[in-house]
């Protein structure tokens, strides 16, 4: 009996044996790569497109009053894409009421293999108004999601913003867009200041950014400026020859298509950068994404003209990298000189940015001529300029840069993932970074004022 038992055991162990290799890789597979070990790999299943919709995504117009749009993921075989979308009710009997729209389809090639991307427009909507909307095809639907337009008025609203999420998306970036999630759920829109991922031609990297985000994006619209990690190498015809490519080709770096299959941004932006340089006006504020990458020249003509127009009251510029770095050995000096004029001119009152993987924001200032070495100057005192703009740089994920404290940062962390709610209400404007686990770091307030420069109501400025 002893013996039984002792061989029944023995075959037991090496049973495990045999079977714990292949339970460690299924766990450390399913986590995803980590940051320090690039030799492993997503299974493609994980990540694989099916004939049920996925990467349900929304987006806005220019003017987000009477409109949005959906793109949405699937596989080859679901190659009609429609919408339904009706007025929201209370119970279920808003099925018999909706109508529905054709979408557009595209086919869709990544490093996993093939899929099809499908998008549609809802147009001619009424303002400040609920309603219910699925996409799909055949017997594969997504479930009915709400939605609400823009209101026509200047109304109080929230957005947030997050700085680059990039790296170990899903294990440590979840938590963080979760967070922002439970503080407002209610939020117009959650804003991101470019690198979503660390390698814009992986589309496991970008369902890690899905998975991470979960139903949020399907009933909260995306709005997001391109990073230096959205940009890949594409090759594209010429007529002169490139030593590096062949006859009549050469190699450029352009934005993934991954971003124009995913996103459907406003198509206001100047000629050749299209989704990646735009407007949006909502309720009262003018949200311009600017795309720090490329043609920075030409966006600075079209930045004048649109800042220009007579519009909303407060004008809130995104883009990715700093006007005003704060990462050690960094500076963006060019960029600086070419659009801080700029915003000075127009009275910009926020540039939110990311790129530099630390937390800093700055009191309202203005431009001045030299590099960051030279504005560093010891006055004892946080820089500080009547009229000008409040510059911040956030990051959301799990990479850390090495922060360089500079004389016209007012607030900054380090090695601290962090999201920012703000409210816009009237003449006041709230701004507050909150890290990780929900915690108030940064908070201040600015109030617009008839014929004078905005006031400062109030500024959590960092302990010494």
């Amino acid at each position: 009996m002893y013996q039984r038992t002792k061989l029944q055991a023995k075959t037991a162990l090496i049973g495990l044996s045999l079977l714990l290799p292949f339970c460690v890789n299924r766990i450390e597979a399913h986590d995803g790569p980590h940051q320090d070990s690039p030799q492993l790999k997503w299974p493609e299943h994980l990540y694989k497109p099916t004939p049920i919709p996925d990467r349900i995504c929304t987006s806005l117009p220019q003017d987000p009053t009477t409109g949005f749009s959906v793109t949405w993921r699937t596989d080859v075989s679901a190659t009609e894409g429609l919408a339904e979308i009706a007025l929201a009710e209370g119970g279920p009997d808003f099925t018999s009421k909706a109508k529905q729209i054709n979408g557009r389809t595209q086919a869709f090639k990544s490093n996993l293999g093939k899929a099809l991307y499908h998008q549609v427009d809802f147009t001619d909507l009424k303002p400040a108004t609920r309603y219910l909307y699925r996409v799909g095809s055949g017997t594969h639907w997504s479930e009915w999601i709400q939605f609400q337009t823009a209101s026509s008025k200047p109304e109080p609203f929230v957005f947030v913003y997050f700085g680059d999420a990039q790296n170990q998306i899903k294990s440590h970036w979840s938590r963080v867009v979760r967070q922002a999630f439970a503080d407002a759920s209610r939020a117009a829109f959650f804003l991101h200041a470019g690198d979503l991922v660390n390698s814009g031609a992986s589309d496991a990297e970008w369902g890690e950014w899905y998975y991470s985000n979960g139903f949020i994006p399907r009933s909260i619209p995306v709005v997001a400026a391109p990073g230096n990690h959205e940009m890949v190498n594409v090759k594209v015809k010429t007529d002169e020859k490139d030593e590096t490519d062949d006859d009549k080709t050469k190699t450029v770096r352009q934005v993934t298509p991954h971003w124009f299959a995913t996103f459907a941004f406003p198509e206001n932006g100047p000629k050749g950068l299209k989704e990646t340089c735009y407007y949006i006006d909502y309720q009262g504020a003018r949200i311009v994404v600017l795309n720090s990458n490329q043609e920075t020249n030409l966006q600075a003509e079209w930045l004048e003209e649109v800042l220009s127009q007579p519009g909303p009251k407060w004008k809130i510029v995104s883009c990715h990298h700093p006007i005003y770095s704060s990462a050690a050995g960094r500076d963006n000096k060019p960029l600086r000189e070419l659009w801080q004029p700029i915003f000075d001119r127009h009275q910009v009152d926020l540039v939110l940015q990311g790129h530099d993987h630390t937390y800093s924001r700055t009191n309202p200032i203005k431009f001045r001529p030299g590099s960051l070495t030279e504005l560093n100057v010891p006055t004892g005192q946080q820089t500080q300029d009547e009229g000008g703009t409040i510059y911040a740089v956030s990051v959301s994920g799990p990479k850390m840069y090495d922060l360089q404290p500079q004389t016209f940062m007012a607030n900054w962390a380090t090695k601290t993932q962090l999201y920012q709610v703000l409210k816009v209400d009237g003449d006041v404007l709230t701004y507050r970074a909150m890290t990780a686990t929900g915690d108030l770091h940064d908070e201040f307030t600015i109030k617009k004022r008839d014929g004078q420069p905005n006031e400062l109501v109030y500024s959590k400025i960092r302990e010494k």
